[in-house]
Formats: structure tokens, C-alpha cells, sequence
């Protein structure tokens, strides 16, 4: 997948989602701010990553998906 597809779509999944404008997120963004994601909003983020790419994201990954551009980088590496 091309990264601008990629990036297109994950922003709109999660715009549509998270009921946000797709033209709030930004690469350098961070994720739980802009989405304003707690605990279990987290949770849905990465249960509609997982179910939109068929990707699996561990918990030990989490933690180093702060911004926008950690989550298409991390996706990029798991569609390669």
C-alpha cells in the first residue's frame, strides 16, 4: 500500500470514529490529544486498526504510538 493511501485512510477511519474533521489530524499530532482518547477509547483505536488492516497491534507496541506519524510508520512496517 502506497504511504499516502495508507495515511488517507487511516485518517479517515479514525475521523469517522472518533467523530473528528479528518483536517485535525496531522502527522506530528498526538493521537490520545487529538482524538481525545482515554482508557477505553484507546482501546477502539486499536481494535478498528487492527480490523480495517488486519494487523496486530501488542500491547507492547502501544506505548510507542504517540503520534499520528508513529501509528503509519508502525503500519507501513506491518504491511511490508
Amino acid at each position: 500500500m502506497e504511504t499516502q493511501q495508507l495515511i488517507k485512510e487511516v485518517n479517515e477511519a479514525l475521523a469517522t470514529e472518533f467523530e473528528i474533521e479528518v483536517s485535525s489530524i496531522s502527522a506530528g499530532a498526538n493521537i490520545k490529544d487529538t482524538l481525545d482518547l482515554d482508557s477505553l477509547g484507546l482501546v477502539d483505536m486499536v481494535a478498528l486498526i487492527e480490523n480495517k488492516f488486519g494487523v496486530k497491534i501488542q500491547s507492547a507496541d502501544i506505548p510507542a504510538i504517540k503520534i499520528f506519524e508513529d501509528l503509519y510508520n508502525f503500519l507501513l512496517g506491518k504491511l511490508k
